[in-house]
């Protein structure tokens, strides 16, 4: 007898014990199939906040400009630039998703001491040229709102961003709700303006897929679209803010958060698009009717974003400025948040120094305000919105020293190792972006040859200026050809379950390693202003 009643002791304590085994194992594969919706939902956040540069001032000048001198034949250059972006930013994430570091931190693992010093401050001449139009944006809204002078309103800008990330504190995700509705509703201006002009379906979608260069300045235009549409800082930020998720270090863990990521970005670049579109079709359509009045003629001719209100009217009527204002105050200091963050992963990256967010904007902002307020008190508004044109220009010089780290790091297998792009994506993505580059090179060189051919100054002050600009642009190619063909030296990828044939199996079938934290979330990024 006690033997049986130890054998069912025995017995029941085996029960037990297979019970308990398998609800831990039903847990622990509960743990990895949660609905896809709430795995998508965990990583929203990181594309929006990028997507939000998509609607800045600068870009809103350029597409105004673009519709206004040229109608719709440059809508295949904002087609082909966010499909561009969407390609650049997508591998932005997968970089920081699989490497566990943002684009800067690898650059500055990768590059001699010269080289990183100098990528470092041409990323700084980004953020700030990129800081530029916001300035002038806002200060433009001012002007509209309190009729108080452009320059003014330029002086007034260095404050109103410190106030916005001040109120953070106050409710981060209510203050970037906000600033998206505002900024929807001038998109939702635009495409009400859209219904009512009704733009001609077979212009709009013959100027979307024929390229076309043809006017006075449509390369210049063609340019400054793609310089604000595809902004370099906008790769440190993004493969920067995807380390702000917690992602399980596993194969299918990273492999999910690059699909999610991928799916985000299309999904808000493809609004950025749609309001882009609408913009230039607005533009377009109002400034080429043949029933234009001579003051709103004039007004066409010298489009700028203090002048674009009268492009609503027709939906608005008499509130179209104020409620264009609000809209353009909104989308200028959304987009100097990104901007601030862009700037603190750079120099984080690059230099391992950390500010406070006050003293990062404040220090972009007094840089990005001296040519601003120069350039606003000489030549006034039409000045300012032509600054514009110039800092998204600059944008598009600087894209190469961002892109191409970018497009050698994420093709590698020294950096991102089974993760690296499939031969599809690298052959597309170095298509398109030395494609960009070459358009670049190209203008650059034969703008400045014919600026010196049909140049009115003394022939002694043009060879002098010769003379100095001609080595920089060597010195442009030169450098764009060595970041191209370097090869990369530095292994920052390690299969850390390489020699744990258990650890390497439950990593494949998408289980945690409960024995190791997960090594993409870093703790030093973790204060971005996003839902966790």
């Amino acid at each position: 007898m006690p033997n049986l009643v130890c054998s069912l002791a025995a017995d029941s304590d085996f029960e037990h014990k297979g019970r308990r085994m398998l609800s831990e194992k039903k847990k622990k594969k509960g743990e990895c199939s949660h609905p896809g919706w709430r795995k998508f939902l965990a990583h929203v956040g990181p594309g929006f906040l990028v997507s939000l540069a998509y609607l800045d001032p600068g870009n809103l000048e350029t597409d105004l400009q673009a519709g206004a001198n040229h109608r719709y034949e440059l809508l295949w250059v904002i087609l082909i630039g966010l499909i561009f972006a969407l390609i650049i930013q997508s591998l932005s994430a997968n970089l920081g998703v699989t490497t566990g570091k943002h684009l800067s931190e690898l650059c500055k693992a990768e590059y001699p001491p010269f080289v990183k010093y100098c990528l470092w401050l041409l990323a700084e001449v980004a953020v700030i040229a990129a800081d530029i139009p916001e300035v002038i944006g806002t200060a433009f809204a001012l002007n509209i709102l309190f009729n108080i002078p452009v320059w003014t309103g330029v002086l007034l800008t260095g404050f109103s961003t410190l106030l916005l990330l001040g109120l953070q504190k106050y409710g981060v995700r209510k203050l970037e709700m906000l600033i998206a509705v505002l900024v929807f509703v001038m998109a939702a201006c635009f495409f009400g303006e859209m219904s009512y002009v009704k733009p001609p379906a077979s212009g709009v979608l013959k100027g979307m897929f024929i390229p076309k260069l043809s006017g006075q300045g449509a390369t210049g235009d063609a340019i400054a679209l793609l310089g604000a549409l595809v902004m370099p800082h906008n790769l440190f930020l993004h493969s920067a803010l995807v380390l702000s998720r917690k992602i399980p270090k596993s194969v299918r863990g990273i492999n999910d958060a690059c699909r999610y990521f991928l799916i985000e970005s299309g999904f808000a670049l493809f609004v950025a698009f749609l309001i882009n579109v609408a913009i230039v079709s607005v533009s377009g359509t109002v400034c080429h009717h043949s029933k234009l009045s001579d003051k709103d003629n004039d007004t066409c001719s010298d489009l700028t974003l203090n002048s674009a209100s009268f492009l609503l009217q027709n939906v608005l009527g008499r509130s179209s400025k104020i409620l264009y204002a609000i809209a353009l105050l909104a989308s200028g200091q959304s987009s100097t948040i990104t901007g601030t963050y862009a700037g603190q992963f750079v120099m984080q990256g690059f230099l391992n120094i950390k500010m406070k967010k006050w003293a990062r904007n404040l220090m972009t902002r007094c840089i990005a305000i001296t040519p601003s307020l120069i350039v606003s008190i000489i030549g006034g508004s039409s000045g300012a919105g032509r600054l514009i044109i110039i800092a998204s220009m600059i944008l598009s010089f600087e894209l190469p020293f961002a892109l191409i780290p970018l497009l050698k790091f994420s093709s590698s297998a020294t950096k991102m190792g089974p993760h690296k792009n499939s031969i599809y994506i690298i052959v597309t993505s170095w298509i398109l972006g030395m494609g960009i580059i070459g358009i670049n090179i190209y203008y650059l060189s034969t703008g400045f040859v014919g600026w010196i051919i049909h140049s009115s100054l003394p022939k002694v002050a043009t060879v002098f200026i010769g003379i100095l600009v001609f080595p920089f642009m060597a010195i442009y190619i030169l450098a764009v050809l060595y970041l191209t063909l370097r090869k990369d030296s530095v292994v920052t990828f390690v299969e850390p379950t390489k020699n744990d044939p258990a650890a390497q199996n439950q990593m494949e079938n998408g289980l945690p390693n409960y024995g190791e934290p997960p090594v993409p979330f870093r703790e030093d990024l973790a204060d971005i202003p996003l839902p966790q």
